[in-house]
Order: structure tokens, then C-alpha cells, then sequence
């Protein structure tokens, strides 16, 4: 049985590096131009160069974003640099632009090039148009169902890959054609600089009385009528798999190290327990509770079960759950001294319970009770960005572990 593809977010190198470690069999990130995440930090040439080496050395994929809606200056510089994506080797293009798709397709004809979620493609006729011009990977919209979505796979050619997100924020509007951005505060949203209107708080105002403003309360907090729960599908790896689906895609480029690393070591363990006894296969809970140690919007299964019902949107907050921070990452670690080097990335102190996890192994916790600088002093507290510190674990752990702590 061939094993879908957990294809990871990528902001920039570190996490390119933490989806990989984490269990990701591919990437997706953005250059500096043609993609949508202007909010991420994003890739020069060098960093997708270096990014490309180090996930081709492990076997991995990377796949580039190129995939705004372009106006007729935006095509500047696209050729010189497609060729150079091309040259450094990444495994593909993501687009939703019939233009853009031309420019490409004849200018490196070679290169593999992906339809976007933004290309909205939610039939089969769709989908073979652009099997017809030699595609062979499509991001299907969000608003399909695993029904639907099955009743296509079971039609198209064995060399057509259906890709689709199963985890990360939902947009209020048709896969990420809202218009509110930019009419709002003049950053569009289909150019990658979206504001996130659909979070802010509203009022009714009724045409023949303009100036009264009619609040909509759920609560005392009032309601955010367009803010949607974030998708999440981790419960249901076996319909996702069993509909055809290809390659399961998580959101999140601009999210944090923490985040990408949690949400792909959660969905590892789900798909790997999984493949090894599909017919027995039986969700383990703490796999979900994983999943709500970082940030998020409470959950939803999105259009997969059908239309979303109230219960996918968030009527009282803009605000994230935020249960846990991430307040450290391992940089070594000394077996016989049983001491670990750390970076830290919030504050901790002395006499702090934590939790320590890495790749495809349950977390562990301990209590801080002593920790050293990097120059050997003991000291109390690590309030410092990305101060290097050393402290005993209680088992041993490896680069690349993170080290979280439960907020009060």
C-alpha cells in the first residue's frame, strides 16, 4: 500500500528543517515574489537552495508558491525566475493562474507544476482540463466533501494526484477569494497580504437608518459572524485515505516552529499507526490533545461531512486558544552528564513543570530545579530571547526537541 504524502508549511528555514525532522514527506514554501504569504517570512534563492538540499538529502520534497492572482505587472521577472527555481531543482510549482500556468509551462516546460487551492477546483471536468495540459498534481478546493471528493478519484487517470488541507485556519470566503481585504484597508488578500477582516467584530446597520449601529449579540462579548473554527481532520484518517486524497496538506506558513512541528508529529502518528494494521486502526485520544496544545480556534471537519453548520464558526472571540508555550528547543545533549543545551524562545524559571517531546515519541514532564547559562553560572530564570542554557532531563532527548509549558 502506497502511504499518502503529509505535505508540511514552511515559513522559512528552521521550519523547513522542524516539518522535515517531524515526520513531513514534503514541504511548501514561498519565494519572495508571485506567492501568498506576504506575513511570512519567506525564501531568497540561497535559502531555497539550501532548503532544497537538505530535504532531497532525506529523501524529502519542496514545492514552491507561486500562486497569486496577477495583474499584468506582476509577471515581471517570472521566467528568470522560474529558470532558477528550476535549476536548483525543486519538485514543483504551485499555481492558480491559467497565466501564470503559460509563462511557466513555456518557459520551463520541465519543471512540475501544481494547481492551487486558489484555482477553486471542485469537479472533474475541471480537473481533467488541466490533466489535458499536463498536470499531474491538483489542490482541490476546501468546499468539497469526502463523498464528492471520492466519486472524482474513482474517474480520473492513476497519474493524477489529489491533494487537499485536513488541518489550519478556514477562510469565510471561497478558498481565499475574499474581497473584505482589500476593501477594508487596501491589502489583498488574492496578492498574499491578507488582514483577517473576517475576525473583526460587526454591527448591523440598516439601509433607511444609516448611523445606528445594531449589535449582534451571542454573548456579552458580542459575535464574530465570519470567524470559522480551524479545520481539523486527524480524527479521520481512514475516510481521508479511503476517498482517494493523495497527499493530506496542513496550513500554516506563517504559524510557529511549535506549531509546525506538534501538528505534523500528531498527524505522523495517527497516519504510521495507521498503515500498520489499516483493518484494526482505532484513534488514540491523545493524539487530538496534542493537537490543542497550540494555538488555535476550536476545531472543525469543514465540508468534508457535508455544509458546515453553526457550529463551525466562532461567534464570541477573534481570540486564539492558547493552552501552552513553546519555551525552549534542545540544541544537544550530553549522555553521561545527562545535560541538555538549550535555546530558549519564552521565559522559564526555576521551580516550572514542563513537558519535553520530540518526533514520534510520547512527551515526558519534569520540574526545572536548577539551570546553568552558557557560561556555567547556576541562575534562577531564562527571560532572555534565544538565551543558551544548559539543564539535566530525566530522559534523554535529542536536537531538535521542544520544550513546552502549560500557561496559568
Amino acid at each position: 500500500m502506497d502511504k499518502i504524502e503529509l505535505l508540511a508549511p514552511a515559513g522559512d528555514l528552521e521550519k523547513l528543517k522542524m516539518a522535515i525532522t517531524y515526520g513531513a514527506d514534503a514541504v511548501y514554501l514561498g519565494g519572495e515574489a508571485f506567492g501568498l504569504r506576504a506575513a511570512s517570512k519567506n525564501f531568497t534563492l540561497d535559502e531555497i537552495a539550501e532548503g532544497v538540499k537538505y530535504a532531497h538529502k532525506r529523501g524529502k520534497k519542496v514545492y514552491v508558491t507561486l500562486n497569486i492572482v496577477p495583474h499584468d505587472k506582476d509577471f515581471e521577472g517570472l521566467e528568470e525566475y522560474v529558470t532558477n527555481l528550476y535549476n536548483l531543482k525543486v519538485d514543483a510549482v504551485i499555481v492558480s493562474d491559467p497565466g501564470m500556468f503559460s509563462v511557466i509551462k513555456r518557459t520551463v516546460p520541465k519543471l512540475p507544476i501544481h494547481i492551487s487551492t486558489q484555482a477553486s477546483v471542485t469537479n472533474y471536468e475541471t480537473i481533467m482540463f488541466w490533466y489535458n495540459l499536463g498536470v499531474r498534481r491538483i489542490v482541490l478546493a476546501r468546499e468539497l466533501s469526502l463523498e464528492e471528493i471520492r466519486a472524482i478519484t474513482d474517474r480520473i487517470p492513476e497519474d493524477l494526484e489529489i491533494e487537499a488541507f485536513v488541518q489550519g485556519a478556514m477562510c469565510m470566503a471561497y478558498s481565499g477569494r475574499c474581497l473584505l481585504s482589500n476593501y477594508m484597508t487596501g491589502r489583498d488578500a488574492n496578492m498574499g497580504d491578507c488582514a483577517q477582516p473576517c475576525r473583526y467584530k460587526y454591527h448591523l446597520v440598516e439601509q433607511k437608518r444609516p448611523g445606528e449601529y445594531f449589535p449582534i449579540y451571542e454573548e456579552d462579548g458580542g459575535t464574530f459572524i465570519f470567524n470559522s473554527k480551524d479545520l481539523c481532520m486527524l480524527e479521520h484518517i481512514p475516510q481521508l485515505i479511503n476517498s482517494g486524497i493523495t497527499s493530506f496538506k496542513i496550513e500554516g506558513r506563517v504559524k510557529s516552529v511549535y506549531y509546525v512541528a506538534t501538528v505534523i508529529r500528531a498527524y505522523r502518528m495517527a497516519i504510521d499507526e495507521y498503515y500498520k494494521d489499516p483493518e484494526n486502526y482505532s484513534f488514540d485520544e491523545k493524539w487530538l490533545e496534542e493537537l490543542k496544545k497550540v494555538s488555535h480556534r476550536g476545531f472543525t471537519t469543514g465540508f468534508y461531512f457535508g455544509k458546515p453548520d453553526k457550529k463551525a464558526q466562532v461567534y464570541d472571540t477573534s481570540s486564539y486558544i492558547r493552552g501552552y508555550d513553546c519555551v525552549g528547543m534542545i540544541l544537544d545533549y550530553d549522555k553521561e552528564t545527562a545535560m541538555a543545551t538549550i535555546e530558549q524562545r519564552n521565559r522559564m524559571q526555576v521551580g516550572e513543570k514542563i513537558e519535553i517531546f520530540g518526533p514520534s515519541v510520547d512527551f515526558f514532564s519534569q520540574k526545572i530545579e536548577t539551570m546553568w547559562d552558557d557560561e556555567g553560572k547556576e541562575i534562577d530564570a531564562a527571560p532572555h530571547p534565544q538565551q543558551i542554557i544548559k539543564m539535566k532531563m530525566k530522559k534523554p532527548v535529542k536536537p531538535f526537541y521542544l520544550i513546552r509549558r502549560e500557561r496559568n
